[in-house]
């Protein structure tokens, strides 16, 4: 895989393996396999003019329960990864790692000194002060959530600028980090795509005092969200009963995914995950040999040992509707 790899890339999957686009059983991609209802005809949609981005504010600010004037939209939450990196123009970051590629990929472009600490045996290492602190919760590839009060004394304490990634705490009944806002250099990542099961539709937002947020707005265009991702998102928001829907169905397939994984002696460790993926240990076999079984049976995970501290007996498995799952049991 290349050094900043990503799941999903069916199309590339599909072509190694000699099959339809729609033959493969993706379960490398983490986006929700639970759709919300849509409630518009966007062939109708009025396209002719420039867009309008105040309905989408407010719909964004009354899911998460905050003001308007704490949210500033991306065209994806990537973009606003990159966006906070340019404008904080800091020098020195540390991330709680393994975690998303592209924040490695962010800082490396924009001149930042990286210091890695591992999630798994360093929680409790400091970072250096004034560094700005990356940590996302729940956690990717593994998808724990964590009680971050004390974590939150310390990097305040170290005067760090912190930003939390919650592009995955929809799947949890969890708190977010929106109740810290009162300390003024926190920045909270919030992806659309992932829980309202569109990654095709670029909307990300970060969340902040307004303070943060004026400044950020000053060095964003005009325009960068399209009217029919505004309005998708409009309303999937709308359907009320989808969130806690959401999160039963997803809890109920995870448990099966867990209980399936346990079951296999080609695993070692099966990770806890509040997530909509499972992280997974293999025994005696390697991530890529573990897909060329599933290659048959046009199945695809997540191969991870691109992920810092993360070997290639590594693997992300994505949550997904129960026939996929058994057939997965079966071959196991």
């Amino acid at each position: 895989m290349i050094k900043h790899g990503h799941g999903g890339d069916i199309k590339a999957f599909a072509k190694e393996v000699d099959c339809a686009i729609n033959e493969v059983i993706d379960l490398s991609s983490n986006i929700n396999f639970v759709q919300p209802k849509q409630d518009i005809d966007f062939n109708a949609l009025e396209i002719s003019a420039y867009p309008n981005y105040d309905d989408l504010y407010e719909a964004i600010a009354k899911n998460y329960h905050i003001n308007i004037e704490h949210i500033e939209l991306f065209n994806g939450a990537t973009t606003a990864i990159y966006a906070l990196f340019r404008e904080l123009g800091l020098n020195h970051c540390t991330l709680y790692a393994p975690c998303y590629r592209e924040y490695q990929k962010s800082a490396e472009l924009y001149g930042y000194t990286i210091e890695y600490l591992n999630r798994f045996d360093s929680m409790n290492s400091v970072p250096k002060e004034n560094s700005l602190v990356i940590f996302v919760n729940p956690s990717t590839p593994d998808g724990k959530f964590y009680q971050i009060d004390e974590l939150m004394r310390v990097w305040s304490e170290k005067g760090c600028t912190i930003l939390i990634d919650e592009s995955f705490l929809d799947f949890t009944p969890f708190e977010s980090a929106i109740k810290y806002l009162d300390y003024p250099k926190l920045y909270i990542l919030k992806s659309m795509t992932k829980f309202y099961s569109s990654a095709g539709i670029r909307i990300g937002a970060i969340v902040s005092n307004q303070n943060n947020i004026k400044k950020l707005q000053k060095s964003e265009p005009l325009w960068k969200i399209s009217e029919f991702d505004s309005h998708y998102l409009q309303s999937a928001l709308r359907d009320e009963t989808f969130p806690q829907k959401s999160r039963n169905i997803n809890y109920e397939h995870r448990s099966y995914l867990i209980e399936i994984l346990k079951q296999s002696n080609l695993i070692e460790k099966v990770y806890p995950s509040s997530a909509n993926f499972v992280l997974v240990k293999l025994k005696n076999i390697n991530a890529t040999a573990f897909q060329e079984r599933l290659k048959k049976d046009k199945i695809m995970v997540r191969e991870c040992g691109n992920f810092d501290f993360l070997d290639d007996s590594f693997i992300r498995i994505a949550v997904k509707e129960m026939r996929v799952l058994k057939i997965l049991k079966n071959i196991l």
